[in-house]
């Protein structure tokens, strides 16, 4: 029977060419989509490595204060103490622009013997670990013991350890940056710092000292669970009596997250409604067909109805029919889509593009048989006596 049909379709393939190329066209959008669906879903299932519940990005603008370096600790100590003094606040710390979710990027060169790597680098205090409660896996984060040190001291994220050190132990090596020796201490779990949605890229952290201590100009503060607005609102006064700053800000790392988010989410959305739109046009072609052979082929299927073809059978043929001219542009679809884990395309894991092919032939399928359905059970309802009589 499948043999038969096969041969049915091939020799109308000319009158079928519109169909097929519609399927066709309709394959590969699906496939784009559920590449972005499975990558997407398969970079937001890992975990975060952070916690950004309850924690503030407190920006504090361009500082009105002496450019010596003294002055500016001087007035983050002052800070730190006055805001520790508030019951509402867990924990603190001073850091670099590129804060977790902000749209800073602070990168660097790292070379470890023959190999090379671009990062992203931050500089943090010892309180960041605490504030964001971020995990070590092999080492330790900075601490005391750091103060005078001969090395510089840096600790560095999975990716990074990866990039450079492979499978192999990276707590004790010295990496170079600038010219400048570093010494690895610690490796910590991959932060995603840009958004739920992307992917964690390499980086490092190093502590901040007398020499970077000037642009520490962003804050990250841990309060209680529950402080809305009002305790914002005192925070930001109790800052801006310390300090002279052009643009004080502060922002909750959620609502940060969230529009973040927002930018990878937004454009997938709109992608997806486009889409939409071409399935449903190659569902009504598909539905379309499929009644206008039923309408042609009255005469044909009246003649199988009368020698014994039961509306099983009828109806079974022509889904039948449908699902193989969808099998044609599956197996020219598929030669296509093979090519993008053969080629390395948008450098993806091979498993997304396998797996979307696979979702995308299986969405194909199901679609084809439900615009089938309606059409053939209309074939099995058709009177022998009748189609016969109009013929």
């Amino acid at each position: 029977m499948l043999k038969h049909l096969f041969k049915l379709i091939w020799n109308k393939k000319k009158e079928n060419f519109l169909l097929i190329s519609e399927i066709l066209i309709s394959f590969m959008v699906i496939f784009a989509v559920f590449t972005l669906l499975v990558y997407n879903y398969q970079i937001y299932k890992i975990p975060s490595g952070l916690d950004d519940e309850s924690v503030w990005s407190v920006d504090l603008g361009g500082l009105k204060v002496s450019k010596h370096k003294d002055s500016v600790g001087m007035l983050q100590e002052d800070l730190r103490t006055m805001l520790k003094g508030e019951s509402g606040i867990k924990s603190m710390t001073f850091t670099s622009g590129n804060v977790p979710f902000s749209d800073t990027y602070i990168n660097t060169t790292v070379r470890y013997k023959d190999k090379e790597q671009v990062t992203e680098i931050f500089n943090v205090e010892d309180s960041y670990k605490e504030v964001l409660r971020v995990s070590i896996i092999n080492g330790r984060w900075f601490d005391a013991q750091d103060n005078a040190t001969a090395i510089v001291p840096v600790v560095l994220n999975e990716a990074a350890k990866l990039k450079l050190f492979g499978n192999t132990v990276a707590i004790g090596k010295v990496i170079d940056k600038d010219n400048k020796q570093l010494k690895v201490i610690g490796v910590v779990q991959n932060l995603k710092d840009k958004s739920d949605f992307k992917a964690t890229e390499p980086a490092i952290y190093t502590r901040i000292d007398t020499g970077n201590i000037n642009w520490m100009n962003k804050m990250l503060i841990r309060v209680a669970p529950g402080m809305g607005a009002a305790f914002e609102g005192k925070i930001y006064k109790a800052i801006a009596s310390q300090i002279k700053s052009t643009n004080l800000e502060i922002k909750d790392l959620s609502d940060m997250k969230v529009e973040k988010n927002k930018e990878i989410t937004v454009p997938i959305v709109i992608f997806f409604i486009v889409a939409g739109f071409l399935i449903i046009n190659v569902a009504l072609g598909i539905f379309g067909v499929l009644w206008y052979n039923i309408n042609k082929r009255r005469a044909e299927i009246g003649l199988r109805r009368a020698i014994g073809a039961t509306a099983g059978s009828v109806s079974g043929q022509l889904v039948g029919e449908a699902l193989v001219i969808a099998t044609f542009s599956l197996i020219i679809g598929s030669f296509f889509a093979v090519q993008f884990p053969l080629l390395d395309v948008f450098d993806l894991p091979a498993s997304v593009y396998l797996l979307a092919q696979l979702f995308a032939i299986l969405f194909i399928y199901l679609l084809v048989i439900i615009c089938a359905l309606y059409p053939g059970k209309q074939a099995a309802s058709i009177y022998p006596a009748v189609a016969l009589h109009e013929e």
